[in-house]
């Protein structure tokens, strides 16, 4: 559309507004701050149990750092059910931390690994 403006019946109207270059709002996004401070919530690293401890090798991780590691244990290892990929088959290393269960499903892996973050007091 080489102008922002038709005409319909005796007058014009303005259908759209010129866009904005894509450099300049570009540039205003880089701008903003990168960090507020010490990551809170689910971002905020803390002390998990021994299970959870050996799985990872750390004393310390974040929720979000958990889940990520042990999605990465699972395509590694190649653990999701070939026929319902929702399904992860559980070896011997992922009973540790998934209550002993032979399968659980992806949804389940974010509330199974709850109970292995101390409820801060």
């Amino acid at each position: 559309m080489a102008s922002s403006a038709r005409i319909f019946g005796k007058g014009c109207r303005i259908l759209m507004a010129a866009a904005k270059s894509s450099a300049a709002s570009s540039s205003a996004a880089t701008t903003a701050p990168k960090g507020r401070g010490r990551p809170n919530g689910i971002l905020k690293p803390i002390k998990v149990s021994p299970a959870l401890e050996k799985f990872l090798g750390a004393p310390e991780a974040s929720r979000t750092d958990a889940v990520k590691k042990v999605w990465e244990y699972i395509k590694a290892h190649n653990l999701q059910n070939p026929a319902n990929k929702k399904e992860i088959n559980c070896d011997e290393k992922l009973k540790t931390i998934f209550s002993g269960k032979d399968k659980v499903g992806f949804l389940e892996i974010a509330k199974l690994l709850t109970q292995h973050f101390p409820k801060a007091t």
